[in-house]
């Protein structure tokens, strides 16, 4: 499944911010390729650089030094309006705590990214009605966040993530506020979309759920690839 093109690059990735007087160094000259079509969990304990590495590529954050590419792009040598573009066409995000629109229907949700870039309403519908049937909501279009469970809710936001066709699914800790059920729903749902559709998902995680699923393993401590298991 897996192409030997990656899709996102870094290149001896530093990041550097003061906490009060001091100095944090989250990330220390990390190298780390994704190809196309990977399920990738980054792993480490708290403080390891994690979600600083998942920001660096999402374009949330700029690295201190090193190079972020994505699809061949330097994400450092773009304007804050083309990483803002860059992210509504290229990146989707599968947050811990979801980030839906408590204003907006399911539907609504998932089809933001769609309207944003000026898809005609007739795909819209099409590709956003096919995609919540996909996860599992079907019938649910009409519901608002709070008329959802947290289960369905995070569906909703992978509906969103992978709506626009993105290079890569950033997901960070997607499965931290879920039971068990839940979770593993989730978890089928990433991976067949991942099976069916290519969409390469990179995760952060604590959870040994995601990463007994996952097909490599980057283990990041003290802001460095400590370890790189691939699985068959």
């Amino acid at each position: 499944m897996e192409s030997h093109s990656p899709v996102v690059v870094c290149k001896e990735v530093t990041r550097v911010y003061r906490q009060g007087s001091q100095e944090v160094h989250a990330l220390r000259g990390l190298n780390m390729e994704v190809a196309v079509g990977e399920f990738t969990a980054i792993c480490g304990p708290s403080g390891s650089g994690k979600t600083t590495l998942l920001n660096v590529i999402g374009a949330l954050d700029r690295p201190s030094g090193g190079q972020v590419l994505l699809e061949g792009r330097d994400l450092a040598a773009l304007s804050q309006r083309e990483r803002s573009h860059l992210r509504r066409d290229r990146i989707g995000f599968v947050f811990q705590a979801y980030n839906l629109m408590p204003v907006l229907t399911a539907y609504e949700n998932a089809e933001m990214v769609l309207a944003l870039q000026g898809v005609d309403i007739e795909e819209r519908r099409e590709r956003v009605e096919g995609l919540l049937a996909d996860v599992g909501l079907a019938g649910m279009e009409h519901r608002t966040p709070d008329e959802l469970s947290g289960g369905q809710q995070q569906r909703v936001a992978i509906a969103r993530a992978i709506a626009a066709d993105p290079a890569v699914v950033l997901a960070d800790e997607p499965t931290a506020n879920l039971d068990s059920e839940n979770a593993t729903n989730l978890l089928d749902i990433m991976e067949q979309q991942n099976r069916e559709r290519r969409v390469t998902f990179l995760f952060s995680t604590h959870d040994p759920r995601v990463m007994e699923r996952a097909r490599r393993i980057v283990r990041v401590v003290d802001g460095r690839v400590e370890t790189d298991e691939r699985r068959t």
